[in-house]
């Protein structure tokens, strides 16, 4: 899919779900995300200015961050071949279909798991990561 440009002798990190709190967000490591990631992480932001969590203050401070994070970022788009692949079953079960996407997204890289950490939050990523062999953070 797109892994012909990608470095082979360099560690890869895939992000996936919205603001993950890791060391690694500060690495300077080939980062790759999924467009999904993007759009999660802008819709993070515009529900708590709605729900009044965020000041204005915090608000530009997190939409900056998110502008400087996807500018570091190999961005990833969903395709029909990254859809495809969530409509078949994963190693462990039951995924939701948001998180279906960037486990497809990670396989489709078709890149060696000891080359990628995968960086997520969420349990149903973390451990389909580790069943297809993905170090995960």
């Amino acid at each position: 899919m797109c892994a012909r440009w990608l470095p082979r002798l360099c560690r890869l990190r895939v992000r996936s779900s919205a603001f993950v709190t890791s060391s690694s967000l500060r690495a300077r490591a080939r980062q790759i995300t999924s467009a999904l990631t993007l759009a999660e992480a802008a819709r993070a932001i515009v529900r708590a200015r709605v729900g009044e969590r965020l000041t204005p203050d915090v608000e530009r401070a997190a939409v900056r961050a998110l502008w400087r994070f996807e500018r570091r970022c190999y961005v990833v788009a969903v395709t029909d071949d990254v859809l495809a692949r969530v409509r078949r079953p994963f190693p462990v079960e039951p995924v939701r279909t948001l998180d279906a996407v960037h486990i497809a997204t990670v396989e489709l890289l078709a890149e060696p798991p000891q080359l990628m950490s995968i960086v997520t939050r969420d349990h149903r990523v973390r451990e389909n990561a580790k069943a297809l062999g993905y170090s995960v953070e």
